[in-house]
């Protein structure tokens, strides 16, 4: 019989997997607050209205809201006058829905886009042109091109700009007249170098900054007056400038105000009022929201001012929005769900809108503690360690590796390392170097070094946890999906120390990835690692097909039946070179999911399997 301290009772793998909610695309509008919220119990994305303390969902059964412009989507939906306008997942169009004036739903979606080779993302509503605006992917003939476009909202569609291989965040002034955007083109990544670019009636196309290549910019915004506003990272990190501005009006500490733009529609500044800005900043990859204000000169402003600090205890916030009486967000917190929050801009009273559900008693979950370790060249690496819920024995350690690779992870309430530490696991959640949160200068070294960098930061941090006594040395793991997947190979492949890994949907042959891969990634491997012709040994000595011979470790694959990133018949490669070599090895492969499974059973299943396959170990 189990006991009320097993594991399996207070966090099983489904539970955790049904707890893998999250929100997106925030909204205030309607006097209320627009979001969007995925379920994986139903593996879908719907639309939710919350006013007046009521929240109903806004799109009916088997609708799912979700953008797939540059794969990633985001900006999938924008509150209109009348109602809201979102893309559907399963068409890629553009609907609209009427909210009524008691905050219901008025009839079913109205199709406005009827462009089937089309894709749509990061909507925005101008109320000057009484029109939608949006980045169009359309793929035309074997190729794929990208437009900033007008919709009205009666259907009609008109090309507003076109040329560049990307946009992104494009905005309009208060009055109509100018629009703004940010644009890149190939071999260029958004995180590396971008431009901002302006058009206005009766005026040439103008690049307001990063004509240069100097520079990654992103999230334009207009104030209440009108001034243009952005992000730049010229001074090593993503901070607010006013572009219209004569003079500095704000200092902003040395912190990344907003992490890599792996996805469209991101808001993590935003300008309120005559002369005020509501900012999320990283301090040491943790999150904070403060408010500042821009009307002090840059002499009598102070690099450490920021304001007031709000939703003290959560520790990372997205998709900022604001009306009159409230600042919104989603926000995460070490011991809760992700949750929708309203904040009081007179007093800083925080009410939570929907989710941030706490899951687990205090006793029963493990706080993340920063980590910080050197490595070469006198650098550093960052991250954060969860010790195991239970005392006794040193624990063995699980290293994740998040995807991105220039993605991030943050200090907040993960189910996963949840299930781990309440069965004796520690757990290291790493940002290696090359994750976004800590400058342009740690982002951009991954740059040539992917498959080498990332190894000696395990190998350095592995180091440093058994000398602080903090882990089994006998007993250490790696995992990671999609590029944390080919982190942990190469890492299995170089360090001796680890005792077994999974890779889920992880990459194993990057050429394979190169020839396959989207538009938006296409050059993505020749910045990692480089030319394949001019650099043939580094992907002779990175790709892990290549090196089976080398993993000694037991390894677990998982993989998504309809994956067209990582296709299947690469992990089976994997797997067959590593039996080959004599390798103990477990494949799974699941029907009906792609790249990042979506499914609460799979989900479940994935982590259960790895845990028992980790336990053979001991």
């Amino acid at each position: 019989m189990q006991g009320v301290n097993d594991p399996e009772v207070i966090w099983s793998a489904e539970q955790a997997a049904a707890a893998s909610v999250d929100f997106a695309e925030l909204h205030a509008a309607h006097g209320g607050v627009l979001w969007v919220a995925y379920d994986p119990l139903r593996a879908r994305c719907g639309l939710f209205f919350w006013r007046d303390g009521v929240v109903r969902e806004l799109t009916p059964e088997g609708v799912s809201v979700r953008s797939r412009v540059y794969e990633y989507g985001g900006g999938a939906c924008c509150a209109t006058e009348q109602g809201v306008a979102f893309v559907n997942e399963c068409d890629q169009q553009v609907y609209c829905l009427h909210i009524g004036p008691d905050g219901s739903v008025q009839g079913s979606p109205v199709g406005i886009t009827s462009q089937p080779n089309c894709r749509y993302g990061d909507l925005s509503f101008v109320p000057a042109w009484q029109a939608l605006l949006a980045v169009e992917e359309s793929h035309e003939s074997g190729r794929v091109v990208h437009r900033l476009v007008r919709i009205d909202l009666n259907g009609r569609r008109d090309v507003l700009v076109e040329g560049a291989d990307f946009y992104a965040a494009p905005v309009v002034d208060p009055g109509g007249l100018r629009l703004a955007w940010i644009e890149w083109d190939r071999p260029n990544l958004p995180w590396v170098a971008t431009r901002l670019c302006q058009s206005t009636a009766g005026e040439r196309i103008r690049v307001l900054a990063g004509e240069a290549n100097d520079q990654a910019l992103q999230q334009p915004r207009f104030d209440a007056q009108g001034r243009l506003w952005v992000l730049s990272d010229r001074s090593g990190w993503w901070q607010p400038e006013c572009i219209d501005a004569q003079e500095v009006l704000w200092q902003a500490a040395p912190c990344d105000h907003a992490p890599a733009p792996w996805q469209l529609g991101g808001r993590t500044y935003l300008p309120f009022g005559q002369d005020g800005l509501l900012l999320t900043r990283f301090e040491e990859g943790v999150g904070l929201l403060c408010t500042a204000r821009t009307s002090e000169s840059s002499t009598e402003h102070s690099a450490k001012s920021t304001g007031q600090r709000l939703a003290e205890g959560f520790t990372r916030f997205r998709s900022l929005a604001a009306d009159d009486k409230h600042f919104y967000s989603i926000a995460a917190a070490p011991e809760r769900l992700p949750a929708v929050l309203a904040i009081n801009r007179d007093d800083g009273v925080v009410q939570t809108l929907s989710g941030g559900e706490q899951p687990l008693a205090e006793q029963h979950l493990s706080r993340p503690r920063p980590f910080c370790c050197a490595v070469a060249d006198a650098e550093h690496c960052h991250g954060f360690f969860y010790p195991p819920v239970a005392g006794g024995e040193t624990p063995p350690l699980v290293i994740f590796l998040h995807g991105g690779p220039t993605s991030a992870c943050y200090p907040v309430f993960d189910p996963r390392i949840a299930f781990w530490t309440l069965r004796g696991f520690a757990v290291l959640d790493l940002n290696y170097r090359g994750s976004s949160g800590y400058g342009r200068a740690y982002r951009l070294r991954l740059a040539g070094n992917w498959g080498e960098l990332e190894v000696e930061d395990v190998g350095a941090a592995i180091k440093a946890l058994v000398e602080e006594g903090r882990i089994d040395p006998q007993r250490v793991f790696v995992r990671g999906g999609s590029a944390g997947g080919f982190s942990a190979l190469r890492a299995l492949a170089e360090l001796p120390q680890l005792c077994g890994g999974a890779s889920l949907y992880g990459v194993s042959d990057p050429l394979a990835l190169r020839r396959l891969t989207h538009k938006f990634e296409a050059d993505y491997l020749d910045w990692l690692i480089g030319d394949p012709d001019q650099h043939a040994r580094r992907y002779l000595s990175r790709t892990p097909l290549w090196q089976a011979e080398r993993i000694r470790a037991p390894v677990i694959f998982f993989q998504g039946e309809l994956d067209a990133v990582v296709v299947a018949s690469q992990t089976e490669q994997m797997v067959k070179a590593m039996q080959q070599h004599g390798v103990r090895v477990e494949y799974h492969l699941f029907a009906g999911e792609r790249h990042g499974f979506r499914q609460a059973g799979n989900i479940a299943r994935a982590l259960q399997a790895e845990y028992t396959f980790y336990r053979k170990q001991d």
